[in-house]
């Protein structure tokens, strides 16, 4: 079912948008075990380094560098420290938003002017072990990352560090303390209530059901149950399939709220997690009025691509066009990922096309998605939700929202997933209307 609503990652969105290309990928079979560990541990000594020239930087000047390359000559000497010793692509950080514009840096930094703005609250909400510097050259089954935090420590991890607490804090228990110790500070804080549902994720994964209970029930009593204390009710109980009981309290919600496409949602994946498909179809085209969109022009648009090249919706007339609103922290996007290949790789010399856009937070962690699971269609990155956006014209209140559209641009589906994609584009493609 759809995941979290659009309204929930507007304030999130803070990263600016960057036009620049992907730079090759290192394969993993190029290197030997030894050379491997070898790299590994002399990369390690360099994140040590940058880290005291960060620390003696800081007492100088009560701040963070704008950029690594500031510590050099005067902090850090020797400038090939700056130099990952498995790199290959030119002393360059392989996601061009990292790139330092003063000297080759493999390292990409985390807290440059770009980024500064999105890792403070990060920061303030995960603590300081959260990555400063990192290097994706050694990526390998276990792990994508080599990461330095802020408080100068060192751990592996993959890309996306946020999905796995654990891997930043050390163990299932430690994340546990510290969520708990943050909600504990910080109770009417917003920008700490994702970590509610991380925190009975985690009791989950850890077999504390009693403390993910008495963890919901706090919430029950305490929050204030407007739409965004439903979101993040829905969130927690959700992660315990407390299906049966979400439907009566929703039902009241319904009652509150009667026209509100947030509940109307929540409801449909209710009743659909339920085994209630009639009444989950109801609600889902209340929560999605697109539906009424259907066999109509969809608007145009003219933007461009993750690469900086022009893209417009006419550009695609006369093929089969799927639009895949999603995100890479999006589940159920990620978890439909495999699908959308599979039908385009079937179909992509018959006439059927992919467009992504992407309403990730960082540019970098889309690029990393993009390269590990080699997607080929063209990516669209609307971090910033303004009046041009497409998500916004297309009037997307929730992802994945795949629109699949006819030859002509007129909207087939605004729904066009699991196994009904393959059978629509089929029943698309057969249709030569425009021909």
């Amino acid at each position: 079912m759809k995941a979290i609503l659009i309204a929930a990652i507007v304030v999130g969105l803070l990263m600016p948008s960057v036009n620049a290309h992907i730079l090759p990928e290192r394969k993993i079979e190029d290197i030997t075990s030894e050379e491997h560990k070898k790299n590994v541990k002399l990369c390690t000594q360099n994140l040590v380094a940058i880290g005291e020239a960060i620390q003696t930087y800081q007492q100088e000047h009560d701040d963070f560098p704008e950029w690594l390359s500031d510590l050099h000559p005067e902090y850090l000497a020797d400038e090939q420290v700056l130099i990952c010793p498995a790199d290959d692509v030119d002393g360059k950080a392989l996601f061009p938003l990292n790139v330092d514009s003063k000297m080759r840096v493999s390292y990409g930094y985390q807290f440059h002017p770009e980024y500064r703005d999105r890792k403070s609250e990060q920061r303030l909400v995960y603590g300081d072990v959260i990555p400063l510097v990192r290097c994706r050259h050694h990526a390998n089954e276990v792990y994508i990352c080599l990461n330095l935090s802020f408080a100068f420590k060192i751990y592996k991890s993959t890309s996306a560090w946020e999905t796995a607490p654990e891997e930043i804090y050390g163990s299932h228990e430690a994340a546990i303390a510290a969520f708990e110790d943050a909600i504990a500070q910080h109770p009417d804080d917003k920008r700490f209530s994702r970590l509610y549902t991380d925190l009975v994720r985690l009791y989950m994964k850890t077999g504390n059901d009693q403390a993910a209970d008495v963890l919901i029930k706090r919430l029950q009593s305490s929050m204030k149950l407007d739409l965004d204390g439903y979101r993040m009710l829905f969130d927690v109980m959700a992660e315990m399939e407390r299906y049966q009981e979400m439907l009566e309290i929703f039902k009241e919600a319904e009652q509150q709220y009667p026209d509100a496409q947030l509940i109307h949602g929540r409801l449909a994946h209710i009743y659909w997690k339920l085994g209630n498909m009639e009444l989950s179809a109801v609600y889902q085209r209340k929560a999605d009025p697109t539906y009424k969109l259907i066999g109509k022009p969809v608007p145009d648009f003219t933007t461009t691509d993750l690469d900086g090249d022009p893209i417009s919706l006419q550009d695609y007339r006369g093929k089969i066009v799927l639009i895949d609103f999603w995100a890479v922290w999006c589940g159920p996007c990620i978890a439909e990922m495999p699908n959308v290949k599979k039908v385009y790789d079937t179909y992509k010399d018959e006439g059927f096309d992919v467009i992504g856009v992407s309403l990730d937070r960082e540019e970098t962690t889309l690029r990393d998605y993009i390269k590990e699971n080699d997607i080929q269609w063209r990516q669209i990155f609307e971090n910033e939700l303004d009046e041009d956006s497409i998500t916004l014209r297309y009037g997307i209140r929730d992802i994945p929202a795949p629109w699949l559209i006819d030859r002509e641009g007129k909207l087939i589906t605004p729904d066009a997933r699991g196994h009904d994609l393959e059978r629509l584009v089929v029943e698309a493609l057969k249709d030569k209307s425009t021909d």
